[in-house]
């Protein structure tokens, strides 16, 4: 019997062409530079300070440059995670009066009980995350948008703020809480001074440096900085490949009510009182200073570290203008200038970055 013919080997395999993988393919610095979301911010924060160094003798002060940061800080410690929001692809109309809600409690529990002020301090950071809570967890299990249910919450809590400060101190303002137990300690840490070079510089600088390396490690360096993303880009598509996408947005509403509780300690320890009506419209604010600094409205593009930029040039607009001892009512328009500028510049950029892959 003839043994059968050995089968012919088989060919062998065409050697990996490393110029048409992308994968190996190294980007070059420019390409990479076209994809930073902040890159328009910057841009254009550098026009706004070379602007305002020419037209404004003292803006290049020292002093007056910290009090361009202090600006920027207070705006950008609700920025950053406001921006984490939008990347995530959700807003929150309710960021502005949440402050105020903040300081109110801290206040009104602490003088009605006569408890140490950190006690209130506490309880408010408590409140003020279940308001973060209230609004992830209505927002993922209802079908309205992160418009509705955050206006919601924002009126509600605009009419709790008066309502509930009326009822208890019977004005419009809290109580003065400055010669209670623990209000040099608690200032000591929302609202000091650090003296650095004969220059002061306020401490909401350093919390909010803090937040932003913060969220820009969170962002680019842990599992839940992809999540956002992911989410933020298209939440059907995130659970598919099992993203929790539910817990991700309760988080994000999270990070505001923290950024909310940050700066109302703040207003609260800066001025021992507060007024019930503050805070209205600062939502949009935060907003604007997240697009300027490259975030997208319709989620999954942006970054912390533009939010920041955003915020200061809103700082050196705002201040500028003082420096330049023009009208201030000029401000909003300066402000308005400066979000279509850098959306049209932002959307630029995108496209060149996108030409050049």
């Amino acid at each position: 019997m003839t043994a059968p013919a050995p089968a012919p080997a088989p060919a062998p395999s065409p050697a990996p062409d490393t110029k048409s993988d992308e994968r190996l393919l190294k980007t070059s610095p420019l390409k990479r530079l076209l994809g930073r979301p902040e890159l328009g911010s910057v841009v254009g924060a550098v026009a706004v300070f070379v602007f305002f160094s020419i037209v404004a003798d003292s803006f290049l002060q020292a002093t007056s440059l910290a009090t361009v940061l202090y600006a920027a800080s207070t705006l950008g410690i609700m920025a950053v995670p406001v921006a984490l929001l939008m990347i995530g692809g959700e807003f929150d109309l309710s960021a502005g009066v949440l402050v105020t809600t903040s300081a109110l409690i801290s206040s009104m529990f602490s003088y009605q009980m006569t408890a140490n002020v950190w006690v209130g301090v506490l309880v408010s950071l408590v409140v003020t995350l279940a308001v973060g809570v209230f609004n992830g967890v209505m927002l993922t299990r209802t079908d309205p948008p992160s418009f509705i249910i955050t206006l919601g919450t924002f009126l509600m809590l605009t009419g709790m703020n008066l309502g509930f400060t009326k009822l208890i101190s019977g004005t419009v303002s809290t109580k003065s809480i400055a010669d209670m137990e623990g209000f040099t300690s608690a200032k000591d840490v929302f609202a000091s001074t650090i003296t650095v070079g004969g220059v002061d510089f306020k401490i909401t600088i350093v919390w909010w440096l803090a937040l932003i390396v913060v969220a820009t490690w969170i962002l680019l360096r842990t599992r839940v900085g992809n999540w956002i993303f992911a989410v933020g880009g298209g939440e059907d598509a995130a659970r598919a490949v099992g993203v929790p996408v539910a817990a991700t947005k309760i988080g994000l509403y999270m990070g505001v009510a923290f950024g909310a509780w940050i700066s109302g300690q703040h207003l609260l320890f800066s001025y021992d009182t507060v007024q019930s009506g503050e805070g209205v419209g600062n939502e949009l604010i935060y907003i604007v200073a997240a697009v300027i600094g490259g975030c997208l409205i319709t989620g999954g593009y942006g970054s912390a570290v533009g939010a920041a930029v955003g915020a200061l040039i809103f700082g050196m607009v705002s201040k500028g203008i003082v420096f330049a001892e023009w009208d201030s009512d000029w401000f909003k328009f300066f402000l308005g200038v400066m979000l279509l500028l850098a959306t049209l510049l932002n959307h630029w950029v995108r496209k060149r970055a996108e030409a050049t892959k």
